[in-house]
C-alpha cells in the first residue's frame, strides 16, 4: 500500500519541495516513501495512536534518515492540524474515512481547511456505497463506513472545499478516491 500511495501522490503533482501531510499515518507504510522523497522537514504525520508512529519510526526509518529528513509528528484523535509547525500543500487520508462517522469526517475536513492555504489538495480514500444499517454508531478503527461521492462532496463544499470524485485508483480492497481542493 505504501508504494501505491506514494506513486499516486507523485502522479498528482507532489514534488520534494512540497509539504505533505499524512493523515492517519499509522506505522508509516506510506510515510517511509514520502519521507525519503521529500525535502528535509516536509513530511507531517498525524495519528491517534502514538504506539503506531513509534513502531513505524523504529522499524521503517533508520536514525540517520530521521535525522536527515526531520519528519514531524502529532499524536491526536481530534484532528489538531494546528499543532504542526507548517502548513501542508498536499495531504492524504488513506483508509481513514472508511472508519469515520460523518460527524468525525466533517470535523477532519473542517479542521484541515482552517489550517491550509487555498489550493491545498486533500486526497481521501473511502468505501463506496450506502451506509449499512449495521454500521457502528461512532467512528471505530474496526468499523466500516460507506459513503457516496455526493455525500462527501456535500460535506466538503459546505466547509470550503471543491470536491472531485476520482474513483478507482488501484486500491486492492477497492476503496475509491476523492479529491478536496481548498477554496
Amino acid at each position: 500500500m505504501g508504494q501505491l500511495q506514494f506513486d499516486f501522490m507523485v502522479g498528482r503533482g507532489l514534488r520534494p519541495e512540497h509539504v505533505f501531510l499524512d493523515i492517519a499515518c499509522g506505522s508509516l507504510r506510506g510515510g517511509v516513501h514520502f519521507i525519503r522523497y521529500l525535502d528535509r522537514g516536509n513530511y507531517l504525520g498525524l495519528d491517534k495512536e502514538k504506539v503506531l508512529i513509534q513502531r513505524g519510526l523504529s522499524k521503517e526509518l533508520s536514525s540517520q534518515l530521521r535525522e536527515e529528513k526531520c519528519p514531524e509528528f502529532v499524536v491526536s484523535d481530534a484532528f489538531e492540524f494546528d499543532r504542526f509547525s507548517k502548513q501542508a500543500d498536499f495531504s492524504l487520508a488513506q483508509s481513514l474515512f472508511s472508519h469515520l462517522s460523518a460527524a468525525d469526517l466533517e470535523r477532519c475536513v473542517v479542521n484541515l481547511r482552517a489550517n491550509v492555504a487555498p489550493q491545498h489538495e486533500l486526497y481521501a480514500t473511502f468505501n463506496y456505497g450506502e451506509n449499512d444499517r449495521d454500521r457502528p454508531l461512532r467512528s471505530h478503527a474496526h468499523g466500516t463506513f460507506r459513503y457516496l461521492p455526493d455525500q462527501l462532496a456535500a460535506i466538503g463544499q459546505r466547509n470550503g472545499w471543491e470536491c472531485n470524485y476520482i474513483g478507482d485508483w488501484g486500491h486492492p480492497r477497492k476503496q475509491v478516491m476523492m479529491q478536496f481542493i481548498a477554496v
